[in-house]
C-alpha cells in the first residue's frame, strides 16, 4: 500500500474506534493519553517517538509517544493531540486520528494511558520542545519488528523481564513497548 488514503481506511478497520476506547476502564487511577503518530514513507508505516531529556524527574532518557496527563474536563483524544502539538510541534490539523488501542497501565506511576493512532504526512517539520523532548525518533514498523526482543532489565534495583524494541541506540520498553506490541499485533495483516 503506497497511498496514505489506503492506509487510513485499512488502519481504521484494524484499530479500535476512539469513541469506544474512551469508554474502556484502564488499569491505573490517573488518565493520560498519547498520540501514536504514523506516516507512510517508501511503502512502510513509520512511527514517531520522543526521547525524553536525561535530566527529567520522571522517565529520564526514555523513548515514548508524545502524550501526557489529561487536563480537567478535556477529552482524552484532545489530550493526545494537544500533547503532540506541545511536545513535537505536530499540528492537530495535519493528523487524521484513524483509531485507538486499549488503555495501558503503568506499574509505578498509576497511569491509565489511552493511545490514539494518528496518520500524518511524511517529512513533517517536527519541532521538539526542549523542555520535554531531547530528540524526535522516527522508526519504520518493519525496523521495530526486527528489533523486538524479550530482555532482562534492571529498574530501580529490581530485575524485570520485559518486551523491548531496539533500533540503533534506541531502546523502547515499558508502557511504550506494550502499546507498540498492541499496535503491531493489530496491524499484522498489513505489515
Amino acid at each position: 500500500m503506497e497511498n496514505p488514503n489506503d492506509y487510513a481506511a485499512r488502519l481504521g478497520e484494524l484499530l479500535l474506534d476512539p469513541a469506544e476506547t474512551v469508554k474502556m476502564t484502564g488499569p491505573g487511577g490517573v488518565k493520560a493519553a498519547v498520540l501514536v503518530p504514523l506516516y507512510v514513507e517508501n511503502g512502510d508505516l513509520t512511527a514517531v517517538f520522543t526521547k525524553r531529556p536525561a535530566d527529567m524527574r520522571r522517565h529520564a532518557g526514555e523513548i515514548s509517544f508524545p502524550g501526557g496527563r489529561r487536563d480537567e474536563d478535556e477529552e482524552l483524544r484532545e489530550t493526545a493531540l494537544r500533547e503532540a502539538e506541545e511536545e513535537i510541534g505536530l499540528m492537530r490539523d495535519v493528523v487524521d486520528v484513524v483509531g485507538a488501542l486499549p488503555p495501558t497501565g503503568t506499574f509505578v506511576t498509576n497511569y491509565s494511558i489511552y493511545p490514539f493512532v494518528g496518520l500524518t504526512v511524511p517529512g513533517g517539520a517536527f519541532r521538539p520542545n526542549p523542555v520535554e523532548v531531547d530528540e524526535i525518533v522516527e522508526v519504520s514498523l518493519p525496523e521495530l519488528i526486527a528489533g523486538y526482543e524479550k530482555k532482562r532489565l534492571i529498574r530501580r534495583g529490581v530485575p524485570i523481564r520485559t518486551d523491548t524494541y531496539t533500533v540503533g541506540a534506541h531502546l523502547i520498553w515499558g508502557a511504550t513497548a506494550r502499546i507498540l506490541a498492541g499496535l503491531l499485533e493489530r496491524l499484522r495483516p498489513i505489515l
